[in-house]
C-alpha cells in the first residue's frame, strides 16, 4: 500500500520516548510513483459495481472488529493515548467502513421534466478522481477511516498522508484493506517528514482533484491557498475552540459526566474537546470542587501500565505550547486550584489543570490548547453565554448543559457552530454530519453528505 523510498522515519512511543517502528520517508519522487498507480487504477475501480466497492468495505470493518486489541495496541505506542481510548478509537474508526459500505450503493440520482417541457434532466454522480487524504496524529486510525471509506465508496482512488507521529496505524489500516480485496493502486499510504514537500507536488499535478484535510487552521489556509491555483475540490477539518455552557439549571451530575468527556477525551488532544467552560452565576462552587477532586484523582502515566488515565501529549513541543498558555493566563490573573506546570520526562506529559476566573483576554480562551487544561469563567444570562461562545473565529462544536428544553435549542440555534452537544459531551457518529462554520473548516464528513464531498454532479438535458 505504500511506496518504496531511499531513506526511513522513525516512530518513537510519547510516554517513553522508545522506538516503535521505522516506515518508508518518501519525498516528491515517492508520491509521484504513488500517483502514478492511483492514476492507473482509477478507470477500474471508478467502473466497479457499488457493491462491489461496498464489499470491500464490509471485510475491512469485520477485520477491524476481529483486531480491534490489536490496532488499539498500535495507537498506543505511537499515539501515546489510553488503552480504552484507542479501543474506543477502533470502534469508532470501522464504522466509518460499515457506515459508507452501506452508504455506498445508496447514492441516487434524478430524472424530472424540465419545467419549460423543453427536456428531461437526467443527475447522476461520478467519483471526482484521484484523492489526497491528509489526516492528523490525535486519531491516526478514525481519521484515516473517515477519508478512506467514502472516497473509496464513491469510486475515487485515494493516497493517504498520515502525520510523521502516527503513520504505523494508517499503514495497518490499508493492510486490512488489501485484505479485503482492494486492488492494487487504489489507495496508497506516504509516510513522510517532508510533508510540504509531497503535498505541494501532489497539489500541482492535474491527477489530483480533491484535497481532504484535517488540521489546523493556519496549514488549511495554505493548503486553500495552494488549491486556488487549480482549481482542486477542497474539503477541510480545521481548528475548534469549543465553549462548554453550564446553566445553573442543569442537571448536575451528567454536567459533570459530560464536562469530563468533553475536556479529557485523548488527553485534550482533540478539536471537539472543550476548551473554555462558562458557568452561570448560580452554578455552586461546590460543583467547581467536584470537577477539580474528579480531574484530581486521574492518574497520568505511561498508558501501557494498568491504571493510567491520561496518557502523554504527542510530543514536548505540545507540552511546551500547553505550558505557554497556561502562564499567559496566570499572567492576566487566572488562578491555578489543579496542575499547571508541566511533569518531569521521560515522556511528553501535562497533569490535569483546572483555571478559575480565567479573564477574556487570556490566549486560552482564544487558541486551541490541545491538552488537560480547564479554563473556567462565569457569565450572567443567556446573551452574555452565547456572545462569549461565539466569540472566536472558530465554529466546530459548542456545548450546552440546561435542563430547560427550550432554552438549549434556543441557545443551540444562536451559536456559531456546526455541531452542538445538548446535554452531551460527545457529538461524534458516523452517521451524522461532521463539521464546522467560520475557520473551522469546509464541508461534512459522515452521514450520507459525506459521500457527496467525493462526488461530482452530472447533468444531461435530453430529449425522447
Amino acid at each position: 500500500m505504500t511506496t518504496l523510498a531511499r531513506q526511513t522515519m522513525a516512530v518513537r512511543n510519547p510516554a517513553t520516548g522508545a522506538l516503535v517502528g521505522e516506515v518508508p520517508d518518501l519525498g516528491r519522487e515517492g508520491a509521484l510513483e504513488a500517483l502514478e498507480r492511483a492514476d492507473g487504477a482509477a478507470p477500474a475501480w471508478a467502473a466497479a459495481s457499488a457493491r462491489a466497492r461496498s464489499d470491500v468495505l464490509m471485510g475491512a470493518f469485520e477485520l477491524m472488529r476481529q483486531r480491534r486489541a490489536e490496532l488499539a495496541g498500535l495507537i498506543v505506542s505511537e499515539n501515546g493515548k489510553s488503552e480504552a481510548d484507542a479501543l474506543a478509537e477502533v470502534s469508532y474508526a470501522a464504522e466509518y467502513f460499515r457506515w459508507y459500505a452501506e452508504e455506498g450503493v445508496r447514492v441516487r440520482g434524478q430524472v424530472f421534466a424540465s419545467p419549460t417541457g423543453s427536456n428531461q434532466a437526467l443527475v447522476s454522480h461520478e467519483p471526482v478522481g484521484t484523492c489526497l487524504l491528509v489526516t492528523p496524529w490525535n486519531f491516526p486510525a478514525a481519521m484515516a477511516t473517515r477519508k478512506i471509506g467514502p472516497a473509496l465508496a464513491a469510486g475515487c482512488t485515494a493516497l493517504l498522508k498520515p502525520a510523521p507521529d502516527t503513520p504505523l496505524t494508517a499503514l495497518a489500516v490499508a493492510d486490512l484493506l488489501q485484505e479485503a480485496g482492494l486492488p492494487d493502486g487504489v489507495l496508497a499510504v506516504l509516510p513522510t517528514t517532508r510533508a510540504a514537500e509531497v503535498v505541494a507536488a501532489l497539489l500541482e499535478d492535474e491527477r489530483v482533484r480533491m484535497l481532504s484535510f484535517t488540521g489546523s487552521t493556519a496549514v488549511g489556509r495554505q493548503l486553500l491557498a495552494q488549491c486556488a491555483d487549480r482549481v482542486v475540490r477542497t474539503a477541510m477539518e480545521l481548528g475548534g475552540n469549543a465553549p462548554f455552557l453550564v446553566f445553573d439549571d442543569a442537571d448536575p451530575d451528567a454536567a459533570l459526566e459530560g464536562l469530563l468527556l468533553a475536556k479529557l477525551r485523548n488527553t485534550g488532544q482533540a478539536c471537539t474537546a472543550a476548551n473554555r467552560c462558562y458557568l452561570q452565576r448560580g452554578v455552586p462552587a461546590e460543583w467547581v470542587d467536584r470537577v477539580v477532586a474528579q480531574m484530581a484523582s486521574l492518574r497520568v502515566g505511561d498508558p501501557s501500565r494498568p491504571g493510567v488515565d491520561l496518557g502523554p501529549l504527542i510530543n514536548d513541543a505540545a507540552v511546551a505550547k500547553v505550558q505557554a498558555l497556561v502562564d499567559d493566563a496566570k499572567a492576566v490573573g487566572a488562578r491555578v486550584v489543579l496542575g499547571g506546570a508541566a511533569l518531569e520526562g521521560p515522556g511528553s506529559f501535562y497533569p490535569p489543570t483546572v483555571l478559575l476566573d480565567v479573564p477574556p483576554q487570556a490566549r486560552i480562551m482564544h487558541e486551541e490548547v490541545f491538552g488537560p487544561v480547564l479554563p473556567i469563567a462565569r457569565f450572567d444570562d443567556e446573551d452574555e453565554a452565547v456572545a462569549l461562545a461565539n466569540a472566536t473565529e472558530h465554529g466546530l462544536v459548542s456545548y450546552v448543559f440546561t435542563e430547560d428544553l427550550a432554552r438549549g435549542l434556543r441557545v443551540s440555534r444562536r451559536l456559531q457552530a456546526g455541531m452542538v452537544g445538548l446535554n452531551r459531551g460527545l457529538v461524534s457518529d458516523p452517521a451524522a454530519p461532521f463539521g464546522g462554520v467560520k475557520q473551522s473548516g469546509l464541508g461534512r464528513e459522515g452521514s450520507h453528505e459525506g459521500i457527496h464531498e467525493y462526488l461530482e454532479t452530472k447533468y444531461v438535458a435530453a430529449r425522447w
